[in-house]
């Protein structure tokens, strides 16, 4: 016999149109595109599925604006769903900007899980007519995930897992903190929660990773390229130029000097070896070469300014962010202010925006502290996003360190129902089963 999915609708008046809002479902008994055919404010079509899913598709949501004034308009937001099994669990990847392709996350595929991944609003496809950033903040961006886990919790009606990585990390906790019942589970990846505007905790990273030696040998690389400040920048100059990079909101002098302040945080940031590093003696051309492989001008042309706009409003007004210190390099800096330190922070059209004094990731880290249950933190122990290794636990919260991941790990997982080196399948269980040394 056949079964009959029911659906009502509660019909929202928006000055576009129409947002039915669902509020009630019974019962799986459709294909996956037989459910989104008959959702309402969705778009749909079938590609390719990433190993090791059944099928995908590739989604358009129509969200509103501002979730509590419909009638302020609306935007599409571009969302991938990918079916392994419907009876199984499905994680939430919560992205923090564009997402041009579908893929299959590591939480989705060690735990045999379905996924629907969604791109942040007001990156990628997923941006409105006319960029109103009164409309980007965090509130905006989960009760977009919130609507997206209504909607497509009506098919896929297992227990949910969220999960996403560097700043979609921090989305993770923050839709966690503003909907804890959407989720059963939350496995933010090297998630920052900046505590100001400078989040000064990045200058004590800094200061502290890897060895003395090796820090040494990154200052002496940014100190070798800006006493040779007129060489390194013509041969920067024709580099950009053969790659196409145009300088307008920064002038070149000033994408070069950040550049170089960046080369210790990206250093970190992606993992470099230190026995890479050129002994800073060496050929100016040498030096440069290792300098484009690790920070490069890229990131402050027009281009990344452009990419990362959105990101950088964010920044300005909620998130907080990082800065350079400059005492290292006292009379070699010449684009630069000297004093306050240099902001990494680039606001779109270098508009003037009010930061919100870091009230709420202010309250969001506190409460991930006292009371963020069901949560495991993966961090690395060199890595910048985080500004440093962990989280106190004081919860039945778990985070999982690299600095002890490669020894950790298996022993940890090892005390997991399921093979050594695989997330449990069962995170959604009232509990941990695993229950991971807190750092």
């Amino acid at each position: 016999m056949i079964g009959i999915r029911c659906l009502v609708y509660i019909a929202t008046a928006v000055g576009t149109g129409l947002f039915l809002e669902p509020v009630f479902a019974q019962n799986d008994v459709k294909t996956v595109e037989e459910f989104l055919f008959d959702l309402p404010d969705v778009r749909f079509e079938s590609i390719a599925p990433p190993a090791p899913f059944q099928a995908a598709w590739a989604l358009q949501i129509r969200q509103p604006l501002d979730h509590a004034n419909p009638e302020a308009g609306s935007f599409w937001q571009r969302v991938y769903v990918s079916q392994w099994d419907v009876t199984q669990p499905t994680v939430l990847v919560t992205e923090g900007y564009s997402r041009g392709a579908n893929y299959a996350s590591e939480l989705a595929r060690q735990i045999g899980a379905n996924q629907v991944v969604v791109e942040h609003r007001f990156y990628g496809e997923s941006m409105p007519d006319s960029l109103d950033y009164r409309y980007l903040n965090i509130r905006q961006a989960v009760a977009d995930l919130h609507r997206i886990r209504t909607l497509l919790g009506m098919y896929f009606d297992a227990p949910w897992v969220a999960s996403g990585i560097s700043k979609g990390g921090q989305t993770t906790i923050y839709y966690r903190y503003f909907y804890p019942d959407d989720v059963a589970a939350s496995v933010p990846y090297v998630a920052p929660i900046n505590l100001a505007l400078e989040d000064d905790r990045i200058y004590e990273f800094l200061n502290t990773a890897g060895s003395r030696a090796c820090r040494k040998r990154i200052e002496a690389i940014q100190s070798r390229i800006l006493t040779e400040y007129d060489a390194s920048l013509l041969r920067l100059k024709w580099h950009a130029k053969g790659e196409g990079l145009r300088f307008e909101y920064l002038t070149l002098e000033e994408a070069f000097e950040y550049a170089v302040l960046e080369y210790p945080f990206s250093f970190w940031q992606w993992g470099s070896d230190c026995g890479d590093i050129p002994n800073p003696n060496a050929d100016l051309e040498e030096v440069l070469d290792h300098f484009l492989t690790v920070s490069g001008l890229g990131f402050f042309s027009d281009d990344g300014m452009e990419s990362y706009a959105s990101h950088y409003y964010q920044c300005a007004a909620e998130f907080g962010y990082y800065g350079y210190e400059t005492e290292a390099f006292a009379g070699l800096l010449r684009a630069l202010p000297m004093t306050p330190n240099p902001s990494a922070i680039f606001t779109p059209n270098q508009m003037e925006v009010e930061y919100d004094g870091g009230a709420l990731a202010d309250s969001v880290y506190h409460w991930v502290e006292a009371e963020g249950d069901g949560f495991i933190h993966i961090n690395g122990a060199l890595d910048t996003g985080v500004r440093r290794p962990c989280l106190k636990i004081k919860t039945e919260m778990h985070c999982i360190s690299s600095c002890k991941i490669k020894a950790m790990v298996p022993r940890e997982f090892g005390t997991c129902p399921r093979d050594k080196g695989r997330l449990s399948g069962n995170l959604w269980n009232a509990g941990w089963v695993c229950r991971f040394r807190a750092c």
